[in-house]
């Protein structure tokens, strides 16, 4: 089997996704990266607490 053949392999059987069309009801991309963002903001004001200049 070469490279080429599993990558395709794979894509395929990536975006095939199972039954649902890769989507799982329960997860909407707006609580999803609404919530990433909050925690990069968390993080932003972590890390820029530590790093005041004293």
């Amino acid at each position: 089997m070469s490279l080429t053949s599993t990558a395709h392999q794979l894509v395929t059987l990536a975006s095939e996704g199972g039954e649902h069309g890769g989507n799982h009801e329960s997860l909407s991309p707006y609580v999803t990266g609404g919530g990433a963002f909050i925690a990069l903001l968390l993080l932003l004001w972590i890390t820029t607490r530590f790093n005041r200049d004293r």
